[in-house]
């Protein structure tokens, strides 16, 4: 691949304007900022950006908005679907486009069996661009098991995994059991140190809209051998990873965003605002961890 993956890759907001249009200017300039603050790379189109809201052409031209901003960067697409064709034909848009990877979430749903999810799969990755699976039984009801997860490793352009079962376990027969360069990703915030001691590569993150310097630091530490300092920033952070998650999301991340004076608008219908009440109560904490919260400003002419 022309650029890397990398270990640290924010799970980027959808910023929305006054009109509920996509804001092609500000998410250009999120992505910006997010790699200043030391990711490695962007997902956009994932549901952390609320894919299903929006529409085919809103999706290709975030991707090419991104992509521009970042062009030696990894911006990665999510193109999973519950239907194998229509994932299929984003993913090669995604492709012709210039994305670095599709990041493609099991049917949800439908509910099909292992069997059913080897085939979708593999019919996604024999489009040509690189593939990193999402299993995340909580939202789509069918877990991926570890085995299915190893057979699919063998295919050539499937490189690895964001794993968001929040099973251990499942997650160390994985890495365990795949060959050497297919790289395993927590999909979980509050999961990423236990899962790097157990060999994980690194983080599709959320914390790090608000956060990355400090993930950056927390992930270097760790893979640099220093786990006390990495466990010392886990610990810190740990009640930012859960409380960004108490409202469905993206509806905590955007209002920290918020907060940090990051102007991205608010999720959409179905998804509400965050509350007054949970916005105080978010705002309180971020305030309360100081120099481990913040985006860096851009100078004008790069923005």
């Amino acid at each position: 691949m022309a650029r890397p993956i990398g270990r640290l890759l924010t799970a980027m907001v959808t910023p929305f304007g006054a009109d509920g249009g996509v804001d092609l200017a500000t998410a250009a300039d999120l992505a910006r900022r997010l790699v200043a603050a030391g990711s490695d790379g962007v997902v956009v189109n994932g549901t952390t950006g609320e894919s299903p809201t929006l529409s085919g052409d809103e999706r290709l031209k975030l991707l090419e908005a991104v992509r521009e901003a970042l062009p030696e960067h990894a911006v990665v697409m999510g193109t999973g679907t519950y239907s194998t064709a229509a994932s299929v034909a984003l993913t090669r848009e995604a492709m012709q486009r210039g994305a670095d990877a599709a990041l493609v979430v099991t049917p949800y749903y439908n509910k099909p069996p292992q069997d059913g999810l080897i085939a979708h799969y593999e019919s996604i990755a024999d489009v040509g661009l690189p593939v990193i699976m999402y299993n995340i039984p909580s939202r789509c009801v069918v877990n991926m098991t570890a085995q299915t997860q190893l057979r699919l490793a063998e295919h050539p352009n499937i490189i690895g995994t964001k794993e968001s079962a929040g099973d251990l376990d499942q997650a160390t027969a994985i890495i365990a059991g795949a060959p050497s360069d297919f790289l395993v990703w927590s999909g979980d915030d509050s999961m990423t140190v236990p899962m790097l001691s157990v060999g994980a590569y690194g983080v599709v993150s959320v914390a790090a809209h608000v956060s990355g310097a400090a993930i950056r630091r927390m992930i270097d530490a760790h893979v640099g051998g220093d786990v006390r300092q990495a466990a010392a920033l886990h610990q810190q952070l740990l009640p930012l990873f859960k409380a960004l998650f108490t409202s469905p999301n993206p509806m905590c991340v955007k209002a920290a965003l918020e907060h940090l004076g990051v102007r991205v608008g608010t999720a959409r219908l179905p998804l509400l605002p965050l509350d007054a009440a949970g916005r105080a109560t978010l705002g309180a904490l971020l305030d309360g961890l100081g120099d481990l919260v913040g985006l860096p400003q851009l100078a004008a002419a790069t923005a």
